[in-house]
């Protein structure tokens, strides 16, 4: 590039995006500034010679967010961003997904992309954008992409779709759709939402369609002004084996790979091979008489039996025997592991998954912090994916990019039938091993974790099943496959995520290997995934029919009161004495958020059931009537003063300490006894007038006794 700076520009939804190259970067293969109101991203695109021998495409997609494009330090002791955070980590592989598909077949080359967010104006998310961005340098950079593509935010609220939401509009609407495309198709979809249905679903995907033509002519705009010549690039020749292993070995697959289990399948396909190697490569040789390599072979074997499986699926026979649109068999379990406070066992055909559930309090609940601020999640959902549950063997480490991506999308496709905090005031964790996969495990935990809360006796609002569709397509020829296997997946063209409840979609994720779909195929998707989904909800429910009206026992106690936030200072007392006292007595966890809600958590009990009592009591305006459990705090020859509650205290006059006739107060009442009491007056002083008188039993109904006779004062006492 010269080093001259060149622009492009385009109102979209009401703001300037704009996008601009030439001046920085220069020995990169492409870099563009994307700007969208005051939040800025660079984003570089970079290319390097093929490593030997590789056979995929190596792109590498990286997203981080720097602090300081809001103004803001990293927290804790190191001053420097470190691990990309899980929201990185998700708009890295957004990014990463609709440009995957875009290069030549065949194409080996190292592809990096990496954007980096300058600046933050906390309103317009630079997610969507990193996908523009990266689009737009690979336009302008000599690496051979198929662009360009452009990608969209949708929001909804009060029934409006909202093209480029703010993040506000986005939180405290009903959908979060993002949307990516070129001018004739739609590639990615990933999206959620409350309760949607399909047909207002299909609307909002149309809606984003039509933005994405202007982006893409944005890009076009900024291509032809930088004039760059792209690399050419030659898909290589047909691999010599391929015609060999197709005669000898298509039709011996298309039976091999017709099992219902994918073990015995994967077996065939295998001796098959060994067979090939043994025939072709005798005694262990590399190469055979003619020069070709094993590698050769075993390239042009993957491409045989992947086109015997495509055969065999987009003529109707899928290699489980299923029909196009018949779901495995499914069977669910609730309750399968003790402790925990709610637990599950889903399978479907060889997929399974246990979700295990734990209730926490609020100081449970996950602290996020990130350019637009420190904020709390009270729900979260965690995806394991060992490789023992494939029959494989490989480094136990973390979660890697896939077990976080299918994670947040069983998480954010539950979260929209989780009670209200004020109704449920639980932190809640749900983990979902996957024990045995074979497709679609992401939506086994969507169908698992629903299973676990309600075996939790959490109220969810309703029950969520998800399920994919996959498709195989051959020129205008196409098959739509309800619950993919592995090996669907695998040689198919389309992975569509579609979680739910019966009234509408709460989750949508759409991955393509193919350069997009149009509205028909989308149209059919939708509507067959309703349909296994309402199938996938009644076995579900024959196992359990609704939430438990209980929690476990095991689970805290959890009771929330709202009280007057100025009298906040008055719960916590003079450097806590007082919510230390209370929570020591009662055995309880007490929070109090800025706006008065008090969270009182105890681990077993009727503790917090008290301190809420107490804690009414000490904030509440005394009334005429309610009936309080005091301390004698002072005592005087007409009465006794009695501490109601922190700060707050009554006179109980000599005259209603007792039914009877009292002569000195202290024959009744010492200091630091504790007293039922009853409030029977308030005076425009606002000093209390308290009886113990009221709550004894009636001077009538009592029977003349001896003063020494204790057995019948004690009869009295138990009175009911």
């Amino acid at each position: 590039m010269s080093g001259k700076q060149i622009v492009v520009e385009k109102e979209i939804a009401g703001r300037q995006l704009k996008m601009t190259t030439g001046e920085i970067g220069k020995q990169a293969s492409g870099v563009v500034m994307v700007q969208y109101g005051e939040t800025s991203l660079m984003v570089a695109a970079q290319t390097g010679p093929a490593r030997m021998g590789i056979d995929f495409f190596p792109l590498t997609v990286d997203y981080r967010e720097r602090y300081a494009a809001a103004g803001k330090f990293p927290g804790g002791f190191i001053k420097r961003e470190g691990r990309p955070s899980t929201h990185e980590i998700l708009t890295a592989r957004l990014t990463d997904r609709p440009l995957r598909p875009l290069f030549p077949k065949g194409f080996r080359d190292e592809v990096q992309i990496q954007t980096v967010v300058l600046s933050s104006d906390q309103e317009n998310p630079s997610d969507v954008l990193s996908i523009n961005g990266a689009s737009a340098a690979l336009c302008i950079s000599p690496i051979p992409f198929q662009g360009p593509i452009g990608a969209v935010r949708v929001g909804m609220v009060d029934d409006k779709l909202i093209l480029f939401p703010t993040d506000e509009q986005t939180k405290s609407g009903d959908l979060d759709l993002v949307v990516a495309g070129n001018r004739e198709s739609i590639l990615m979809i990933e999206g959620f939402g409350r309760q949607i249905p399909e047909d207002v679903m299909i609307d909002a995907l149309l809606f984003a369609h039509k933005a994405i033509g202007d982006l893409c002519e944005l890009q076009e705009e900024l291509a032809g002004k930088v004039g760059v010549e792209k690399n050419e690039f030659t898909s290589p020749a047909e691999n010599p084996f391929v015609s060999i292993v197709r005669k000898d070995a298509l039709d011996d697959l298309k039976k091999a790979r017709q099992n219902p289990k994918k073990t015995e399948r994967s077996a065939a396909a295998a001796e098959i091979k060994q067979e090939l190697i043994d025939k072709y490569f005798p005694e262990g040789a590399e190469e055979d008489s003619e020069g070709r390599t094993i590698g050769d072979f075993k390239e042009a074997f993957y491409q045989v039996d992947k086109q015997a499986c495509r055969d065999l699926t987009v003529n109707g026979h899928r290699l489980d025997g299923r029909s196009p649109n018949e779901l495995r068999d499914v069977s669910c379990r609730v309750g399968i592991t003790p402790r925990v406070h709610g637990s599950a066992l889903f399978t479907r055909g060889e997929t399974q998954s246990i979700a295990s559930l734990t209730l926490g309090t609020v100081r449970d609940q996950q602290r996020v912090e990130d350019l637009f601020g420190e904020h709390t999640k009270r729900f979260m959902l965690d995806y394991n994916f060992p490789s023992w549950s494939v029959g494989e063997c490989r480094p136990i480490r973390g979660p890697g990019r896939r077990e976080i991506g299918h994670g947040a999308l069983a998480e954010r496709s539950v979260q929209w039938v989780l009670p209200d905090e004020s109704v449920f005031p639980y932190t809640i964790r749900i983990i979902s091993d996957i024990t045995e996969s074979n497709g679609s495990s992401s939506m086994a935990s969507v169908c698992n974790a629903t299973l676990a809360l309600m075996d939790a006796g959490v109220p969810i609002k309703q029950p969520v099943a998800g399920i994919s569709v996959g498709m195989v397509k051959e020129g205008d020829k196409y098959a739509l496959l309800t619950d993919i296997i592995g090996d669907e997946d695998h040689f198919g063209d389309m992975d569509f995520k579609i979680a739910g409840t019966q009234k509408g979609i709460t989750g949508i994720q759409l991955d393509l290997k193919i350069d997009g779909i149009n509205e028909e195929i989308m149209r059919k998707t939708l509507e067959q995934a309703r349909k296994a989904r309402l199938e996938l909800l009644r076995s579900m429910l024959t196992e359990i029919r609704r939430p438990r009206k209980e929690i476990s026992m095991l689970a805290p106690r959890i009771e929330t009161v709202k009280i007057d936030p100025e009298k906040i200072g008055l719960l916590i007392g003079p450097g806590g004495k007082n919510i230390r006292q209370l929570q020591e007595d009662t055995g309880t966890q007490i929070d109090i958020s800025d706006d008065g809600t008090v969270t009182i958590a105890a681990s077993k009990g009727t503790g917090a059931e008290d301190a809420k009592a107490r804690i009414e009591a000490m904030t509440e305006e005394v009334r005429v009537g309610r009936v309080y459990n005091g301390t004698v705090i002072a005592i005087k020859d007409f009465g006794a003063f009695v501490e109601i509650a922190p700060g707050k205290d009554g006179l109980c006059h000599i005259s209603e300490l007792s039914n009877g006739f009292v002569k000195n107060v202290g024959d009744v009442v010492k200091i630091g006894d504790k007293l039922e009491v009853k409030v029977i007056a308030v005076d425009e002083q606002n000093r209390v007038k308290l009886s113990r008188k009221a709550l004894l039993p009636d001077a009538e109904e009592e029977k003349a006794k001896d003063d020494d006779d204790s057995e019948d004062e004690e009869d009295l006492s138990f009175d009911d």
